[in-house]
């Protein structure tokens, strides 16, 4: 029987005060998994980070020498889980806002092979700290997530996941913000199958340091979506764009036919022009769209191949290497 493999990846940058208590609280064995490893992401840490990951035992420490974000840590982390064997890669945070032993949860629907991805489910709701402003947020956002994606989930932001090897192999994140978004457009859009299970979370350590204010997150999340869904599905985007402009060009269009019929004059160009005008706008959005579909193709085979690639990869290869 097959040895399955396990790798916990831990983002960080400048963790070097709750990196311990988070290696602290992770499982030690889980069931079904055979080789249990951690590896920690340092996104440019200008702190001890590398050192204290290293002091508390951790498997493989791969990273920047500089900073570049969340999105792209956690691609680089999937890399090189992907490179050392992982079957399953479970993501979680460097301050302790999710409960270790919910790794159990999280694994659990992949090893039983009913499912692809699984997002930890903080029921934010129930979170305290969490103000009235950020629950409703969070929970009208995971709704449009989940029709952009064409699935039910109901905590989006959550970044405690777990992602079976076939799984990670179709993700390529685009983003230079966050991956959770993202990752559920792509999963939805690929046919993936995504699950969510209920998970507790600890009592904050610090704040959040992915974005500065409600209205940043809100903004930078909302062009997320929107470029993620737009790479994805760029025909369907279009058209509706195009399909608009020539409606909204059968007004002026109808005004002008109006007085021309009901007067018999010329006049009322201006009609005329501004419904050309929209039209044309239109025939663009609808090339463009078409032009995008057929790019989107390209960029599939192109994943095609990018994906054989990381599959061939033996342990050690790629990630940046081992620290």
């Amino acid at each position: 029987m097959a040895t399955m493999k396990c790798i916990i990846q831990i983002p960080c940058l400048n963790e070097e005060k709750t990196l311990p208590v988070t290696l602290n609280d992770l499982p030690k064995s889980l069931p079904g998994i055979d080789v249990l490893e951690i590896l920690v992401i340092d996104d440019g840490s200008t702190d001890r980070t590398v050192e204290v990951a290293k002091a508390c035992g951790v498997h493989h420490v791969v990273g920047f020498r500089r900073n570049r974000g969340l999105a792209r840590a956690f691609q680089l982390g999937i890399d090189a889980c992907l490179a050392r064997g992982a079957d399953i890669i479970v993501n979680t945070d460097a301050d302790n806002q999710y409960y270790g032993p919910d790794i159990a949860k999280l694994v659990a629907p992949i090893v039983a092979g009913g499912a692809d991805i699984v997002v930890g489910d903080r029921q934010t709701q129930t979170i305290e700290h969490f103000s009235a402003l950020k629950k409703a947020l969070q929970k009208h956002g995971s709704l449009l997530v989940g029709s952009f994606a064409g699935m039910e989930v109901p905590d989006a932001t959550s970044g405690f996941r777990a992602i079976s090897r076939e799984a990670a192999l179709e993700l390529n994140v685009i983003s230079d913000f966050s991956y959770t978004l993202e990752t559920l457009i792509q999963a939805g859009r690929k046919r993936l199958a995504v699950v969510s299970v209920p998970i507790r979370t600890n009592r904050a350590l610090r704040k959040s340091r992915l974005f500065r204010s409600i209205f940043s997150f809100v903004r930078q999340s909302a062009a997320t979506m929107v470029r993620a869904y737009t790479t994805n599905e760029p025909l369907k985007v279009f058209s509706l764009a195009a399909f608009a402009l020539v409606a909204a060009a059968m007004i002026p269009f109808g005004r002008f036919l109006y007085y021309f019929i009901r007067t018999g004059a010329a006049g009322h160009v201006q009609s005329l022009i501004l419904g050309a005008v929209l039209f044309i706008a239109g025939a663009f959005f609808f090339t463009v769209g078409v032009l995008s579909d057929l790019i989107n193709a390209n960029r599939k085979l192109l994943e095609q191949l990018l994906r054989k690639q990381r599959d061939v990869r033996g342990p050690g290869a790629g990630g940046g290497g081992d620290g």
